[in-house]
């Protein structure tokens, strides 16, 4: 396979092993490149079968200007950018941290009221 230039022309004529061999020989690699820009090995998965369901459904065009590993890493790193656009709303806090303030808006609502039964008892 000479870098999957090969493999990809084989895959747009209608072999459809062609993709697999595609996928083998790269799916590795582009997760590793993309977990550089998501830090996250789990997004960085499904963004590297994002890539192979774009090579797959929209057949983009190799031009051979640059190697196949580098217009496929390419691809990868705009769906990388894209997934990161997506996403940089959502803000990831350890969960540890949800319970220390679960655990500090219980302990504020007990006191509440037992000052407040306290108030009562004085009242009555």
């Amino acid at each position: 396979m000479d870098n999957g230039a090969s493999s990809y022309r084989r895959f747009l004529e209608g072999d459809k092993n062609a993709l697999t061999e595609i996928i083998r020989e790269y799916r590795d690699g582009i997760v590793l490149y993309v977990n550089n820009f998501v830090d996250n090995i789990c997004a960085a998965e499904e963004i590297a079968e994002d890539v192979f369901v774009k090579l797959y459904v929209n057949k983009p065009k190799f031009s051979g200007k640059s190697s196949f590993k580098t217009w496929i890493y390419s691809i990868g790193r705009f769906t990388a950018i894209d997934y990161i656009r997506k996403n940089k709303k959502i803000v990831s806090a350890p969960i540890d941290e949800f319970y220390s303030l679960a655990d500090k808006e219980e302990i504020e609502h007990n006191y509440i009221k037992s000052e407040q039964k306290i108030m009562l008892h004085k009242v009555i």
